[in-house]
């Protein structure tokens, strides 16, 4: 495990923490024996979870990992675990950081890095989130769409064209030329042959539990709500950039609605980019499961030198 770093990149790095569909099997190594305080963070998300999510990240079976329920948790975990890992060996770096997000679930990775929230409340509140999630997904199944080659505009008049009563809108907005649609299967699939005919250059479904960031999650909110409404969260000590508004956060009380709002609303994951790098960033770390993050920055800007943990 170790960290990639592109030549001449001196300037302190934007933290960034990915989300769920990040996970596989294997990706909690040995260097979590080589880490004391890495170790230490996965028996304590087995305490509180109530069973032991370091065996699932290591062996598996995937059917396991990729449960929304599971998935959420372990992303969460290794990402920090790693970051400890990373603490001794770039930690001057890691304390310079100006700004930190998260996609989706990795927001809250985020907001424990900027010291907002306790470890095992994160554990706690993405264990409710996982599960609430997941369950609303068995009820009213439902799956997400990547749309490679249309704009947002094109996007959204297509899913006013495909809706048909059901539930369909855009998800994730994730770079130029990438958005994710969300809604249930059938109107995702009518989506995908409209999109193709529109002149998309892919659409590739996927391997999600249901239509997330939609209002199939509804329910979701609720629990998530009250399960925010029990957990103390305090100011970061540096901006939280929240997927809802793309928009830099210090205040628990504007934090957690915004935290709710994200199960339900657009992942303004380009526009939150955007702002970090109008704030003069010229680095990005991906600390957690993953190239995703990285691979969506050169879409944003080549410029940007961006560096990764990995096994």
């Amino acid at each position: 495990m170790g960290i990639e770093t592109a030549p001449g990149a001196a300037a302190p790095p934007a933290i960034l923490f990915p989300g769920q569909g990040a996970q596989a099997v294997g990706m909690a190594g040995e260097w979590v024996d080589a880490c004391p305080a890495a170790a230490d963070l996965f028996a304590r998300a087995a305490a509180i979870l109530g069973y032991d999510l370091l065996a699932v990240c290591r062996g598996g079976p995937a059917e396991r990992l990729n449960t929304t329920a599971v998935s959420q948790p372990a992303i969460l975990v290794t990402s920090l675990a790693a970051l400890d890992v990373l603490r001794t060996r770039a930690g001057h770096a890691l304390d310079a950081a100006p700004l930190t997000a998260g996609l989706s679930l990795g927001e809250y990775t985020a907001l424990v890095f900027a010291g907002a929230l306790e470890f095992d409340d994160a554990v706690r509140l993405v264990d409710v989130r996982g599960r609430a999630m997941q369950e609303c997904a068995e009820r009213r199944p439902g799956s997400m769409l990547a749309v490679l080659g249309l704009d947002r505009e094109k996007l959204v008049a297509l899913c006013d064209e495909c809706r048909g009563g059901e539930v369909l809108e855009v998800a994730n907005v994730l770079c130029p030329g990438n958005i994710v649609v969300s809604g249930s299967k059938s109107a995702c699939e009518r989506l995908g042959e409209a999109a193709a005919a529109a002149g998309a250059m892919k659409c590739v479904p996927l391997e999600v539990a249901g239509g997330f960031h939609t209002a199939l999650m509804q329910p979701a909110v609720e629990r998530l709500t009250a399960a925010l409404a029990a957990t103390t969260l305090r100011a970061p000590r540096i901006p939280v950039v929240s997927n809802v508004d793309a928009r830099p956060h210090t205040d628990p009380a504007e934090i957690k609605p915004l935290l709710a709002r994200q199960v339900v609303g657009v992942v303004e994951w380009n526009d939150s980019m955007a702002y970090i790098l109008s704030t003069g960033v010229r680095t990005i770390w991906e600390i957690g499961p993953g190239r995703v993050l990285r691979g969506l920055m050169k879409r944003i800007d080549r410029s940007i030198a961006c560096a990764g943990v990995f096994d």
